[in-house]
């Protein structure tokens, strides 16, 4: 089971950073912002692996941190906002896990995150067609 966890904690941001196939590029600025996303969410899992609860801590608060900056907001659409809260505080729970040393809701949280992503530009890329 936690192997199976492990392995969707890998796939899931890569396959939410990714986006579909023949996606229109995104403008430097928001690329090389949703990079800085990646770089975190990375983070988080390296944080996970090793049990490195600061790290995993430090980089979800850097993804809440960073679902505040302008760049962030793409969209301006009641879904969209709702979806950036809930995306907020679960980092925030992330964070909370990882204060508390708890690897098995860090993780679960982990993967909620990586799913309010993947669910996020799903909701962007059916705006933009």
């Amino acid at each position: 089971m936690k192997r199976t966890i492990l392995l969707l904690a890998i796939a899931l941001p890569v396959v939410a950073f990714l986006g579909a196939p023949g996606e229109s590029k995104e403008p430097d600025e928001l690329r090389d912002f949703m990079r800085l996303k990646l770089k975190y969410a990375q983070g988080i899992l390296e944080g996970l692996a090793t049990e490195d609860y600061e790290m995993i801590a430090k980089n979800s608060q850097d993804m809440s941190l960073i679902s505040l900056d302008s760049t962030w907001h793409v969209l301006v659409t009641e879904e969209y906002t709702k979806q950036s809260a809930e995306f907020r505080r679960t980092a925030n729970a992330l964070t909370r896990a990882a204060d508390a040393e708890n690897i098995d809701g860090a993780t679960l949280a982990y993967v909620g995150l990586t799913m309010r992503c993947i669910n996020c530009h799903k909701y962007v890329r059916a705006i933009d067609h």
